[in-house]
C-alpha cells in the first residue's frame, strides 16, 4: 500500500512540472510589421506601467507582441512567456482590467472571441518598452 501511495505521489509531482515557454517564431508578415513599426525610432528604457493607458490604441503584430500608441509614443509589449493564444486572429480582442488606474507588468489580460464574447486564453502583461521618434 505505501509503495502504491508513492507512486501515485511521484506521478502527479511528474505531472506538474512545466516546460519551458517556446519561443515564438514570427511569420514574414508579422516581422515586416516590427520593423516598419520601429523604423526611424529609438529604444528606450522599459518601463513597468503603462503611463495614459486610457487614451492609447493597440496594434497587434503577433500572438507575443503588440504596441501601444499613445499620440506618437508606442510601447512595445512582449507578454510574458512569450504568448498570448489567438491575439492575432482577426476575431479576438484584448481584454485587461484596470487597477489602479494603470495597465502593469504582471497584469493578466484575456483573449475574447468577439463573436462569442467567450474568453479562449490569458497571458500576462510584460514590460512596456517605449520607441520614439528620431528627431
Amino acid at each position: 500500500m505505501r509503495s502504491l501511495s508513492l507512486v501515485l505521489i511521484a506521478a502527479t509531482l511528474a505531472s506538474c512540472t512545466t516546460s519551458p515557454p517556446q519561443q515564438l517564431v514570427r511569420s514574414d508578415r508579422a516581422e515586416a510589421q516590427l520593423r516598419t513599426l520601429v523604423a526611424g525610432r529609438a529604444v528606450g528604457k522599459p518601463q513597468s506601467c503603462l503611463p495614459n493607458y486610457r487614451s492609447t490604441n493597440l496594434i497587434i503584430v503577433d500572438d507575443g507582441t503588440a504596441f501601444y500608441r499613445s499620440g506618437a509614443q508606442l510601447f512595445r509589449q512582449d507578454f510574458q512567456g512569450g504568448r498570448c493564444r489567438g491575439l492575432a486572429s482577426s476575431h479576438y480582442a484584448l481584454v485587461t482590467r484596470q487597477f489602479g488606474g494603470s495597465l502593469c507588468r504582471g497584469d493578466i489580460a484575456q483573449v475574447m472571441d468577439t463573436s462569442t464574447g467567450m474568453s479562449v486564453g490569458s497571458c500576462v502583461i510584460g514590460d512596456f518598452v517605449p520607441y520614439s521618434r528620431i528627431r
